[in-house]
C-alpha cells in the first residue's frame, strides 16, 4: 500500500531532511512530491527513492498539485520581507491550500508555523504565523480539513542559516555586537523535527493537535553564538547591544545588497520567548528524545571532526 505526500517547501533545509526520513522509514511504500519554482534547488532530494520533482508554481497550480495525494505537508515561510510578503507567504497560501484541499478531497496537512506566534506579536512574522494558522483552524470547522499544527523553535543542523552563519561571522572577525542577545530560545535539530513531522503524518491521534517541537536545553541567542564560535574554535567576545543600538544595527543591515543578516522585524521576533509554553504536546508525546547542540554541532562545525576531517588533504591536492 503507498503513502502518497505532497511536500511544499521540500527543497528548503527542513524539507530535505523530511524526505530523507520519510524514505528511510517507509520505503518503497511512500511516494513524495516535490514541486519547485527551479529545478536545481531541489538536487538534493531529486534521487531519493520514491521522490518526485516537479517544477511549478505552488500559488498557481496547488490544485492540480494536491490531487492525488494522501497528505499535504506545507514547510513555505519566508523571515524577511514587507507586510505583504508575509501576508502572501504565510496567510494567502495557506488559505489557497485549504480551498485546493477541499476542492479536491484530500484531508489531511500537517502544517509549521512557529513558537510565539499570536495575533498581536510584535513581529509581523510572528503575526502573519498567527493569521496563517487561523486560516487553517477555520477550514478544520467546516470539516473540510484533518490538520496538525506543528510549532518550532530555531531549527538548526548542516547547512541551517542560523548557527552557520554565527560560526561564519566569528572565523571573520574579532568580535561580535550582538542585537537581542538575551532572547530566550530552545533549539531543535533538523532530524528531530523531521522525525516529528513523520510521526504525526502516522498516527491518527495527531489531528487535530498543535506540537510545540524544540530541543532539550533552553539557551539565549548569546550563548548559542557563544557554542558556535567555541565549536569552530573561533571564539568572540559578544558585545550584546541595547535597543536602540540594536534597532540601529539591524536598519543598517537591511539597508544592504540582499536578504538581511538580522531585521528590524527579525529583532522584534527575538523578544517573544522562543520557548514552549508547556501547554501543548511536544516530543516527548511523539517518543521522541532531542539532541542537544552539543552533541550535534561538532559534525559539522568542529575542525577534525566530521567531513570537515578531510580538510587537511583536501588542502594538500
Amino acid at each position: 500500500m503507498s503513502f502518497s505526500i505532497l511536500i511544499l517547501g521540500g527543497s528548503g533545509f527542513v524539507g530535505r531532511a523530511l524526505c530523507e526520513q520519510l524514505t528511510r522509514r517507509l520505503g518503497a511504500g511512500v511516494r513524495i512530491t516535490v514541486p519547485t519554482r527551479r529545478l536545481p534547488h531541489a538536487q538534493a532530494v531529486q534521487s531519493l527513492p520514491g521522490v518526485t520533482v516537479l517544477q511549478a508554481d505552488v500559488f498557481r497550480d496547488l490544485p492540480a498539485l494536491v490531487q492525488g495525494h494522501d497528505a499535504v505537508v506545507n514547510l513555505i515561510a519566508i523571515l524577511q520581507g514587507s507586510a505583504a510578503a508575509f501576508e502572501h507567504a504565510h496567510v494567502e497560501l495557506p488559505r489557497r491550500i485549504a480551498a485546493a484541499m477541499h476542492a479536491t478531497g484530500v484531508r489531511r496537512l500537517v502544517h509549521v508555523s512557529a513558537l510565539g506566534v499570536a495575533e498581536h506579536a510584535p513581529s509581523r512574522y510572528l503575526r502573519s504565523k498567527a493569521a496563517g494558522e487561523a486560516v487553517l483552524q477555520v477550514a478544520t470547522q467546516t470539516g473540510a480539513l484533518d490538520l496538525t499544527v506543528m510549532r518550532p523553535s530555531l531549527v538548526f543542523g548542516e547547512g541551517d542559516k542560523s548557527v552557520n552563519l554565527f560560526a561564519s561571522l566569528q572565523r571573520l572577525f574579532p568580535l561580535m555586537p550582538l542585537g537581542g542577545a538575551g532572547a530566550r530560545l530552545q533549539p531543535v535539530w533538523v532530524q528531530d523535527l523531521a522525525q516529528a513531522l513523520v510521526e504525526v503524518l502516522l498516527r491518527r491521534e495527531a489531528i487535530g493537535q498543535t506540537y510545540e517541537i524544540a530541543g532539550p536545553r533552553e539557551l539565549t541567542l548569546g550563548e548559542l553564538v557563544r557554542l558556535a564560535g567555541r565549536m569552530t574554535g573561533h571564539a568572540r567576545p559578544l558585545l550584546p547591544l541595547p535597543g536602540p543600538l540594536a534597532t540601529l544595527q539591524a536598519l543598517a543591515m537591511e539597508c544592504l545588497p540582499g536578504e538581511p543578516l538580522l531585521s528590524r522585524d527579525n529583532l522584534a521576533s527575538l523578544s517573544v520567548p522562543n520557548v514552549p509554553t508547556g501547554g501543548l504536546p511536544g516530543l516527548a508525546e511523539l517518543g521522541i528524545a532531542p539532541a542537544s547542540m552539543e552533541a550535534v554541532l561538532p559534525g559539522y562545525l568542529s575542525p577534525g571532526q566530521g567531513v570537515a576531517r578531510l580538510d587537511a588533504w583536501r588542502a594538500k591536492r
